[in-house]
């Protein structure tokens, strides 16, 4: 049943998919999803229902070929050598399952290990295996991705293009009327506050307080956090739900903010359509995804401030070098001020 809540609804799906991938595991990783039950959340279960899927699999094709993924035991998964492991991460570069090829860059190859060492390491503290073999594998060396987003003109054209749809196919156009104001609401309200695209959709009506520019969003962990927005967003989405509301299409029952053509809360995967739709326009060569606009906004609150604390806090980031690393330009800056700064030759005289 749907809920107005759209994290309970999100956990209720994630524990459903959960419960289906749970089928294609040993009977042993049950006892591991009940134990990590109460320091994770359902998305990070979910995922490591994932990645563990692929690791059992390449585990029955290559380490234990007269055995299938249900008759794995715990004495087996002690068996798995650092080695095997290591031949695992090679494996994902390239690989068939379920009839697709797959091929995991660095970072995938990074985030399957930590999900098989997480796993390995439960049962290492719970006594249920004599040895932690993953332990003794090294992550992937990940390389630095280059910090693509807007810049001050280009998140003017973006806006611009929004509102009055220059550049788009005819078939673009005919819904651009129907959806334009709600996309300058999203849009605007990505750029001017710099929340997550799940903290986007999952916000209500209720949410909002136009009294003092305010709105309740739900963090990563579930905690709740109050952040502030300027009087362009608030103008935004006033302009949006004052259309919404005059819209007698608009169900009376639904609390969701952003609604989708079928009136119904938009989807993460809507909300990244949209944007891609407008970023291919204005800017074609660079890649705008809604987490690029989230780096859009912390680089020019740092900017701005120059206080990277405040743009931690305001980005959610626990660790204040998760903001250094992925949003605020400070080392370009940095560059950038010093450039002047050394003298090769004093008095040197212009030519003529």
């Amino acid at each position: 049943m749907r809920t107005k809540d759209y994290y309970q609804d999100r956990n209720l799906k994630n524990l459903e998919k959960i419960e289906y991938l749970k089928e294609e595991l040993p009977p042993f990783a049950e006892d591991y999803f009940i134990g990590i039950e109460n320091q994770t959340s359902t998305l990070t279960r979910l995922n490591y229902a994932y990645d563990l899927r692929i690791f059992f699999y390449f585990l029955v094709k290559k380490c234990f070929r007269n055995k299938s993924v249900r008759d794995l035991t715990l004495q087996d998964l002690e068996s798995v050598k650092s080695t095997d492991i290591e031949r695992f991460l090679s494996f994902l570069g390239h690989y068939e399952f379920n009839g697709n090829t797959e091929s995991c860059n660095e970072r995938a190859k990074a985030r399957k290990l930590s999900s098989v060492r997480a796993l390995y390491r439960y049962f290492f503290r719970h006594d249920k295996i004599s040895v932690d073999n993953a332990a003794k594998v090294s992550m992937p060396k990940l390389h630095e991705k280059e910090i693509i987003r807007l810049e001050v003109n280009e998140v003017s054209d973006l806006l611009n293009c929004a509102e009055s749809g220059t550049g788009m196919t005819p078939q673009q156009r005919a819904y651009h009327e129907h959806t334009k104001i709600r996309d300058i609401a999203i849009l605007t309200l990505f750029l001017g506050t710099g929340i997550r695209i799940s903290e986007l959709v999952g916000l209500n009506n209720e949410d909002i307080d136009f009294t003092a520019n305010s709105f309740v969003v739900t963090r990563k962990g579930g905690n709740k956090a109050i952040l502030y927005f300027s009087e362009e967003v608030a103008d935004a989405l006033a302009r949006y739900m004052a259309y919404k509301e005059d819209d007698k299409n608009t169900p009376e029952n639904e609390h969701a903010l952003f609604l989708s053509l079928q009136m119904k809360r938009i989807s993460v995967r809507a909300v990244e359509n949209l944007v891609k739709k407008y970023s291919r326009i204005v800017s074609p060569l660079k890649k705008i995804s809604p987490h690029k606009l989230r780096a859009t906004y912390g680089t020019q609150l740092y900017r701005e401030t120059n206080d990277i604390y405040v743009v931690a806090d305001v980005l959610g980031h626990k660790d204040v070098n998760t903001t250094k690393k992925h949003y605020a330009a400070i080392s370009e800056d940095a560059r950038r001020s010093v450039a002047g700064k050394v003298r090769l030759r004093e008095n040197l005289k212009p030519e003529n």
